[in-house]
């Protein structure tokens, strides 16, 4: 049994203090450094020669047979995951902590390939509640290994999801993976054939024990401008004057949650847009296909709030889709700056602010 006197529990006073240090620096003063490294290596620094006294010579070279064992990884110093005494700035809870572009080869479904494996670049957050210092991110990166070697669906990304949240204790987390999906696409008149890549984003979200599943898809469409092609074709008929439209390469973002229990496959959003504005960029072309393409975008003139609205009028028509946002960017050939615009339906994207870079993020890289 340990009994603890009042005289012991007390704090030392500030003189009691003085002289320990005294005493203590007088005795390392007289004794050797075995002496002194058995007591603790730091009694060193208070020395009257402290200058000259030092550690013990320190190897220099990598030991590959050494083995961490448990024991060893118990007296590993780990700050992040420190007490709530460590925490700098704000006592606040955060919402997103984690990692950003982990990447890994990972085997995605597809509705008209079967598997394919694609790099794909994970982000993965969770919450952090305002009295912990912070989370072991590594351990993000291995729920997701050990579903890895899986075909990733929606209900993987679930069980990976479960996994990082047991692991770092938090309630609310978070998991985006960003790929290039490839397609073929045949050309439009001269039977040729190439493969289109779309960036497409699957994202897992749970706040306050709500999971809601979300897929983003670039897509990537030239826009030839309606006032434009009328003032070129007045040109022509009034003045015999030849005038040609001004088009541009267009992108929309178009983000979309996921109800029900039928799948929404990549090549389904994909179609939904090609519905919506048919004037995708092509891959392979000839001249006849050159010569098509003229008029198939002559055929669908639009400003960007004509795609906006041709892309929600597919979205909300879609039973497999809840909410959703699209923010299409017509990167102008006439003016030196570009025409945007955002449509939301529901909560999910609702949003007062935007993102300043947001639209520069709109830009395809071929």
């Amino acid at each position: 049994m340990n009994v603890h006197t009042p005289e012991i529990d007390r704090k030392p006073s500030r003189k009691e203090a003085e002289r320990a240090l005294a005493t203590l620096r007088h005795w390392a003063g007289q004794s050797h450094e075995a002496e002194i490294a058995a007591l603790d290596p730091a009694v060193a620094a208070l020395a009257p020669d402290a200058e000259k006294v030092s550690y013990p010579p320190l190897a220099r070279h990598y030991d590959a047979g050494f083995e961490a064992d448990a024991d060893y990884r118990d007296t590993l110093p780990d700050l992040q995951n420190g007490p709530s005494s460590l925490i700098r700035g704000a006592r606040r809870a955060i919402q997103h902590v984690g990692i950003s572009n982990f990447r890994l080869p990972i085997r995605f479904r597809s509705r008209d390939n079967g598997a394919l494996v694609l790099e794909t670049s994970v982000t993965g957050s969770v919450s952090l509640d305002a009295d912990k210092k912070g989370i072991n991110m590594s351990r993000i990166i291995r729920s997701f290994y050990a579903h890895a070697e899986k075909t990733f669906s929606f209900e993987t990304i679930e069980a990976a999801l479960d996994d990082y949240k047991t692991d770092l204790e938090s309630f609310d987390a978070r998991i985006n993976m960003g790929l290039r999906f490839p397609v073929a696409v045949e050309s439009l008149r001269s039977g040729l054939t190439g493969y289109q890549y779309y960036d497409i984003s699957l994202e897992l979200v749970e706040t306050a024990g709500v999971r809601r599943k979300i897929m983003h898809l670039d897509y990537v469409y030239s826009s030839t401008c309606p006032c434009s092609l009328e003032l070129s074709e007045h040109a022509r008929q009034a003045r015999g004057v030849l005038a040609t439209p001004h088009s541009q390469r267009s992108v929309a973002r178009v983000s979309v949650e996921l109800v029900g229990s039928r799948c929404l496959w990549f090549e389904d959003l994909i179609e939904l847009c090609r519905r919506a504005v048919p004037t995708e960029t092509q891959v392979m072309v000839k001249r006849e296909d050159e010569q098509a393409f003229a008029e198939l975008n002559a055929a669908n003139p639009i400003f960007v709030e004509d795609a906006a609205r041709l892309f929600a009028e597919e979205l909300q028509a879609e039973e497999r889709i809840g909410d959703f946002r699209v923010v299409a960017s017509h990167q102008e050939s006439l003016h030196s700056h570009d025409a945007v615009s955002v449509l939301t339906e529901g909560t999910l994207f609702a949003a007062d602010s935007l993102d300043p870079k947001l639209f520069s993020t709109l830009f395809h890289v071929g």
